[in-house]
């Protein structure tokens, strides 16, 4: 039973959401502020995290960052504004998607089936994968990226995203054949998910050096994995 857990100072919010979550088969644990949220999560494993930004003690941004720092959990951000700067922000600093305020709780319920299906381990025969060119390792059964024989510590999502990208080395991938690849045809964001995602991918790739390789922007257009030697 997955378990998840909500993070709402609204209590009528959290009511609400808790009996859909339950009569979905979900174990569901309710906090009403961030430190509690940060404290559950310590404590507790989570397959999907439900964090309202405006909450006392500690705002969402900041669980979140806690979060990141020791774990790769689902987290779907919840705020009653939806300025371009808080989405951005959320999925700069990790979350996995964002809803806005006012929202049916069926729309909340999709938007967690959708991530819990992104979570499932794949099959036998494509987690055995692991790609290697020059000094880029990418193991997709530990789901382990090394350069230079050094772990990069990336998250479940940027790893998919370098795995889809290097298995098909200079071919050009709009940003919304990566959305609907990586994030399926019921995600509910935009391409900016695929940017802040490959902006984070790469800040974390830059301080190991690869100078045969990198990730391209071909602007107005979306991403590849450049191999310099075959082009």
């Amino acid at each position: 039973m997955p378990k998840i857990l909500i993070a709402d100072d609204n209590k009528q919010i959290t009511s609400i959401l808790s009996e859909y979550a339950k009569n979905e088969g979900y174990d569901v644990d309710v906090t009403y502020d961030g430190s509690s949220a940060l404290d559950h999560f310590r404590k507790n494993k989570y397959d999907t995290i439900l964090l309202d930004v405006m909450m006392p003690k500690m705002d969402g941004f900041e669980v979140c960052r806690e979060i990141r720092k020791t774990s790769n959990v689902p987290v779907i951000m919840v705020t009653a504004r939806g300025e371009d700067f808080e989405r951005i922000m959320g999925l700069d600093i990790g979350a996995d998607d964002y809803i806005v305020k006012p929202f049916s709780p069926g729309e909340v319920m999709a938007r967690i089936r959708a991530v819990l299906r992104r979570m499932e381990p794949q099959d036998a025969e494509v987690t055995k994968n692991i790609f290697s060119y020059e000094n880029l390792k990418i193991d997709l059964d530990q789901f382990i990226v090394e350069v230079n024989e050094e772990v990069v510590s990336l998250t479940k999502k940027e790893i998919e995203i370098l795995w889809t990208l290097a298995t098909s080395r200079n071919k050009l991938f709009t940003r919304e054949n990566l959305l609907d690849s990586l994030w399926g045809y019921d995600y509910f964001g935009d391409s900016r998910t695929v940017d802040s995602h490959i902006k984070r991918l790469r800040a974390k790739l830059d301080p190991y050096d690869h100078p045969k390789w990198e990730i391209k922007t071909v602007w107005g257009m979306g991403y590849k994995f450049e191999v310099k030697d075959e082009l």
